[in-house]
């Protein structure tokens, strides 16, 4: 992990961000802390209610950097996600950006009784729609200097464990499209693609999935914004391709081999 001393030199000045499920969780601590860095913030959520408490907040920190569009993945047309893509193009010269936070957690079920219609839902909002974004910004991400696009993966999107049926499987499809559209903007874009697994953070979802687990036993989604903040600044450029995990991430290594 890096120092707080460090994360502060990382500035995001004159970067424009967009963060899908802004509305809790890591999503919402970190577009609060990109919004610190500088970055100006764009903020996806299915819930218009959360999204304007959020940018309330960030507003009166941070006046003029912050807007937000609600979208609803589960139910969003080709025609909403191109929509949202103009109306980016008209207030933005491009895109340094993206994450894909949004996530269902799902029915924790064996897969021979997994409910067929929440199977097809959370692949909508975990899988679908992220291929449907990424599709749509690609442009916007193209124009940028140095743009980022960060997967939020899990451990169960890496090796596979009994009982997170639809979540588990929606994970591995998430590190197969990051590979996949790694291997081809490596040698043709300035876009670098990574996915970071979080590890287990004090959320609404871990709640869900653990609800007899002691959640101050769980580090904070603020404990993670140093790795966060490393992979969206220009001292991060050289990592591509690549399944991190935060809780192990060496920034001050990468730090240090990006100086010599």
């Amino acid at each position: 992990m890096m120092s707080d001393t460090t994360t502060q030199q990382l500035s995001l000045a004159d970067k424009t961000i967009l963060v899908t499920g802004a509305g809790d969780g890591i999503g919402r601590t970190l577009s609060k802390t990109l919004a610190d860095q500088g970055a100006t913030v764009i903020l996806l959520s299915r819930s218009q209610e959360k999204l304007e408490t959020l940018y309330d907040e960030i507003e009166a920190q941070h006046p003029g950097k912050v807007i937000i569009h609600p979208l609803d993945f589960s139910k969003a047309s080709d025609a909403d996600y191109k929509q949202l893509a103009e109306s980016l193009n008209e207030q933005f010269e491009c895109l340094d950006g993206l994450v894909h936070n949004a996530a269902l957690l799902g029915a924790r079920s064996p897969i021979e009784f997994y409910p067929e219609k929440e199977w097809a839902q959370l692949m909508e909002v975990n899988v679908n729609a992220v291929f449907y974004l990424t599709r749509a910004l690609l442009p916007a991400l193209q124009r940028s200097k140095d743009a980022r696009m960060l997967f939020i993966s899990s451990s169960v999107g890496r090796k596979g464990r009994a009982y997170w049926g639809a979540y588990s499987v929606s994970k591995f499809a998430l590190e197969g499209l990051m590979q996949t559209l790694a291997d081809e903007l490596a040698a043709t874009s300035k876009i670098r693609v990574n996915s970071l697994n979080p590890g287990g953070t004090r959320t609404a979802m871990r709640r869900d999935a653990y609800p007899g687990e002691n959640p101050e036993s769980v580090p904070t989604p603020e404990s993670l914004m140093p790795a966060y903040l490393f992979l969206f600044s220009p001292e991060a450029q050289a990592i591509h391709g690549q399944a991190l995990d935060a809780r192990e991430f060496d920034a001050e290594k990468w730090l240090a081999d990006y100086s010599n």
